[in-house]
């Protein structure tokens, strides 16, 4: 029902840095049920921001990401430079509902935001199985903000095709005295 990407050096374990990950891999969720849809394998990189020295988060808490910009800072964030690590990775993860990594940098952040792409940093520790459950009890049961938002959406997409469809087939009618005038 909603794909989700993870950060992963073996796919197993959520270990890497977004912006410096030269592995993401996407998984289409729904209740009780995960497949694997997509392994994107990227150059590696020195990372060059805020973050390069930071070592990853000992604590095992998820960490979820909700930043307001400023206009400027969508203006600045859209003209990013072509050669920018980021670009081919928001370009893999399209249609992707969230990201799981093990650190994200801020600009990255608010780029995957721009992108409708909710961002989660989460500490060491953390499988992509584990992860996948949480998601998967989070469509079933909800309790997660950002799942109810994506499956949400999911479901409004999912429904608009078929009454475009429907109205191919059809007629459109008024629904309004005012539409007569």
């Amino acid at each position: 029902m909603i794909k989700v990407a993870f950060a992963s050096s073996d796919q197993l374990n959520v270990d890497l840095h977004f912006g410096a990950a030269d592995t993401l891999v996407i998984y289409d969720i729904s209740p009780g049920y995960a497949e694997l849809v997509g392994v994107g394998e990227f150059t590696k990189v020195n990372m060059k921001g805020e973050n390069r020295f930071k070592s990853l988060s000992e604590t095992n808490e998820n960490q979820i990401i909700d930043l307001h910009m400023t206009p400027e800072e969508l203006e600045r964030l859209a003209n990013k430079p072509a050669e920018d690590k980021v670009i081919a990775k928001l370009e893999f993860l399209k249609g992707c509902s969230a990201i799981y990594a093990a650190s994200i940098g801020t600009s990255s952040i608010k780029r995957l935001i721009m992108a409708s792409i909710q961002p989660i940093i989460v500490g060491t520790g953390q499988t992509v199985e584990d992860l996948l459950n949480e998601v998967s009890l989070a469509l079933h049961c909800g309790g997660l903000g950002w799942v109810e938002r994506a499956k949400a959406k999911a479901e409004r997409e999912q429904a608009a095709p078929s009454a475009a469809k429907d109205l191919a087939k059809g007629v459109q009618l008024i629904t309004s005295i005012e539409e007569l005038y």
